[in-house]
C-alpha cells in the first residue's frame, strides 16, 4: 500500500472496490507519518487511537458513502485555525490556547467523512511566504531540503505532497496557500474572500483572510470546497455566494482570451530558468486554443505594495496586545513587521484605501476581455540559508505575483507548471474576479492535465479523469 496515491479519486474508487478501507488507510498514514521522522511537518497530532477509532467507525459506515463526499479522506489543518481538542499555536508557543469549539469549516469536513490527523506547521501569525519562521522548525521540503517549503502554510503544503494526508486545510492572505503549492507541486485554491467561513480563524488580516484547500488535483480541491462553502450568520465578513454560483468544472471554450503581465513587468529576480518555465506556460495556453493579452501590471504592483504599507497596520492590529504583553516571545522578524504598523496614521490608511479603489476600477476592466489572468505563483524560489541571511527583501520578492489578490477580491488558483532542470516544482496561478472559482479552476484542471506531471512528491502519475 506504500504506492498508493491518496487522491480522492483513487481513494473513493478503492474503497468502493473493497480493496482498501479507511481503517487500512489511517494505519498507512500514521506509518508514512512515523517513516518521515521529524520533518517539522506538524506542530500537534491527535493521538493514534482516536485516530484509527475514526477509521474503524467509517468501515461500518460503507453503505453511507454515497452521502459523506469525503468518506474516508485524511486531512492536516494549519495551526491557525481550531481544531477542539488540540492547541492553537500560531507557531508561538505563547500565544498558544485550547479552543472551546472547532472552526465551522472544521466541522463541516469531519460531518461528511473526512479523518482529521492533526495540526501543522506555519510561518508565526501566519506571516510570511517561506516556511522559515516558527520555532518548530523549517518543514523540510520534499524536492530539495535545502529550498524553502513556502509558507505560510508551510505543513499543510508538505504533508499532502509526500502522501501523509488527501488534502489540507490552510490560509492565504497574501499567498499563503498559493506559494507553498508551487513549492510542493500541488494545487492551491485561494476562494473568493468569504466563500469560506473564517470563524475560527485567528486573524492575520481580518478582511482579507481566506481558508484555502491545498490538494493534489483541481478536482480534488473543488471537492473540498464544496464542502467547505456556505454563508455563515455568525461570521460579519461571510458572503452569500449569487445564486446561479456553482462549483463544477467544465469543458473550456475552444478558443480564449488570457491575460499575462506585459513583458517589462515580468519579474524573475534573474532566474532566467523561471523565465523559460512561464514562457513555457504560455505556449501550453496557446495550444489549448488561447490568445495571449498583455496587460499593464502597474497597477497590480501597486496594490501588491500597499499590503506591506498601510494594510499592515491591519496585522499589527490583530496582535497589538500580544505584541505590548510578549514582544519579546514572538519571532524577531514577525514582530518587526507588526511593529510597522504602528507606524501608520488613520488618515494613511484612508489614502490606501481610495488609492486601491482606484487601482481596483483600473484592474477590474480588464475582465470585459480577457478569461483569466495568468501570472509565475512566484518568480523564483530560494534556499532556505538565503532567506535567513536576508528575511524581508527576499519573502517579499516571493509576494510579487501574490500581494495584491485579496485586496483586489479576486479569486486564484494555483496549479504546477513545469520542474528545473534541478528537479525543483515551478508553479503557474490563475487569478479572475470574485465568485469566479470554479471558472478558473476548469481552466486549471485543463491546464494541469495537460502539464501531465506527477502528484506532489509521491511519483505517482495523475488520475484519468
Amino acid at each position: 500500500m506504500s504506492d498508493l496515491s491518496l487522491d480522492l479519486s483513487r481513494l473513493r474508487a478503492a474503497y468502493r472496490a473493497g480493496t482498501t478501507t479507511p481503517s487500512a488507510i489511517v494505519e498507512e498514514v500514521l506509518r508514512r507519518i512515523g517513516a518521515a521522522g521529524d520533518d517539522a511537518v506538524w506542530i500537534s497530532r491527535r493521538g493514534a487511537d482516536a485516530i484509527v477509532a475514526d477509521g474503524d467507525a467509517l468501515d461500518r459506515r460503507l453503505s453511507e458513502i454515497d452521502l459523506l463526499p469525503l468518506y474516508g479522506i485524511p486531512f492536516a489543518v494549519k495551526d491557525s485555525i481550531d481544531v477542539k481538542g488540540l492547541p492553537t499555536t500560531l507557531a508561538c508557543p505563547a500565544f498558544a490556547y485550547e479552543p472551546l469549539e472547532s472552526a465551522p469549516v472544521i466541522e463541516q469536513l469531519l460531518a461528511v467523512g473526512a479523518i482529521f490527523i492533526g495540526k501543522t506547521n506555519l510561518d508565526q501569525f501566519a506571516t510570511g511566504l517561506t516556511g522559515t519562521r516558527s520555532p518548530y522548525g523549517v518543514p523540510r521540503n520534499p524536492f530539495d531540503p535545502a529550498m524553502v517549503p513556502g509558507g505560510s502554510s508551510s505543513g499543510s503544503a508538505v504533508a499532502v505532497a509526500n502522501g501523509l494526508v488527501s488534502f489540507a486545510v490552510g490560509t492565504d492572505t497574501a499567498g499563503s496557500g498559493r506559494v507553498p503549492a508551487a513549492f510542493n507541486n500541488l494545487v492551491g485554491v485561494k476562494p473568493t474572500l468569504g466563500l469560506i467561513s473564517s470563524r475560527g480563524l485567528v486573524p492575520a488580516c481580518r478582511a482579507l483572510d481566506c481558508v484555502t484547500v491545498l490538494a493534489l488535483t483541481v478536482s480534488d480541491a473543488l471537492d473540498v470546497l464544496r464542502v467547505a462553502q456556505g454563508f455563515d450568520d455568525a461570521y460579519p465578513y461571510s458572503r452569500a455566494a449569487p445564486p446561479a454560483f456553482d462549483l463544477s468544472l467544465a469543458k473550456i471554450p475552444d478558443a480564449f482570451r488570457f491575460g499575462i503581465p506585459r513583458a517589462d513587468k515580468r519579474e524573475f529576480f534573474g532566474d532566467r530558468e523561471a523565465q523559460l518555465l512561464f514562457d513555457g506556460a504560455i505556449e501550453n495556453l496557446i495550444a489549448l486554443g488561447g490568445t495571449p493579452v498583455e496587460i499593464d501590471f502597474t497597477p497590480w504592483i501597486e496594490v501588491a505594495g500597499l499590503l506591506y504599507g498601510p494594510w499592515v497596520a491591519e496585522r499589527t492590529a490583530e496582535f497589538e496586545e500580544f505584541l505590548d504583553a510578549h514582544g519579546g516571545e514572538i519571532h524577531p522578524v514577525v514582530r518587526e513587521i507588526l511593529e510597522q504598523g504602528r507606524r501608520y496614521s488613520a488618515i494613511d490608511v484612508f489614502h490606501a484605501q481610495h488609492r486601491r479603489q482606484q487601482l481596483a476600477h483600473a484592474i477590474h476592466l480588464n475582465w470585459r476581455t480577457i478569461e483569466f489572468m495568468i501570472v509565475p505563483t512566484t518568480g523564483t524560489a530560494y534556499r532556505v540559508d538565503q532567506v535567513l541571511a536576508d528575511p524581508v527583501r527576499l519573502n517579499t520578492n516571493l509576494g510579487y505575483y501574490t500581494n495584491f489578490t485579496n485586496l483586489l477580491d479576486l479569486s486564484a488558483i494555483a496549479v504546477p507548471n513545469s520542474f528545473t532542470k534541478a528537479g525543483f516544482p515551478v508553479g503557474v496561478t490563475l487569478i479572475g474576479p470574485a465568485w469566479h472559482d470554479a471558472h478558473l479552476a476548469s481552466f486549471a484542471a485543463t491546464f494541469h492535465r495537460k502539464a501531465d506531471l506527477p502528484l506532489g512528491a509521491t511519483g505517482i502519475r495523475p488520475p484519468d479523469f
